[in-house]
């Protein structure tokens, strides 16, 4: 009778640990039980200052970012890199249009630059995700974070130089506005990165 109490209580504590290990694995992936990969995604946007656009920009890749946080915040880095690689070159389109201010020649000239040390630090950021893992995580996170936070400076450097201009035309207004989506991903990118960061560094 003992040795079947005994049996009896080894079996429950291995289907409690067990339980235990499946909710763990469930909260590293940031995800909950039941949970949809879309839903996961909804409720991460929650976090970043643009979760509108943060829904909409990633709901499509949500087969592929399953319920991961590094996932989530690598497709968010990518598309990031995307608009401001495409930003960039429309922006150098535009500053070669005859007739511009000469304020405004300026301002978009020094906004070429500016995008494209953004370009240069998403891609470096990029590639710094694919590293981290293990007792190596802090250190190149910790880069990834800086990288594009100076991203984010750069977009908004832009759009101060703009906003010192009179200026209302047509050129002036496409440029804002294609610098302002940038900012906007990249912070939301920012946002995802700082969260995945965050909770792996308390898993650990």
């Amino acid at each position: 009778m003992e040795g079947s109490y005994l049996f009896k209580a080894v079996a429950a504590l291995s289907i409690l640990l067990r339980l235990t290990t499946y909710m763990n694995s469930c909260s590293a992936a940031g995800a909950t039980p039941g949970e949809t990969n879309t839903e996961f995604i909804q409720k991460s946007c929650h976090v970043t200052p643009y979760p509108r656009l943060c829904i909409s920009s990633l709901s499509s890749y949500a087969s592929k970012i399953e319920s991961s946080p590094k996932l989530l915040a690598d497709t968010a880095l990518s598309m990031s890199l995307e608009t401001a690689l495409s930003t960039s070159t429309a922006i150098t389109k535009l500053s070669k249009i005859h007739g511009l201010q000469p304020a405004e020649a300026a301002a978009i000239s020094d906004c070429v630059e500016q995008i494209r040390d953004s370009v240069d630090e998403l891609q470096r950021s990029l590639q710094e995700m694919e590293h981290p893992g293990g007792s190596n995580f802090v250190l190149p996170m910790n880069d990834v974070q800086t990288w594009v936070s100076a991203a984010l400076t750069d977009d908004d450097t832009c759009m101060d130089g703009f906003a010192e201009i009179s200026s209302k035309g047509k050129v002036h207004a496409m440029v804002r506005s294609r610098i302002l989506h940038v900012a906007q991903m990249t912070s939301n990118a920012l946002s995802l990165i700082n969260n995945y960061a965050s909770t792996k560094t308390t898993l650990s």
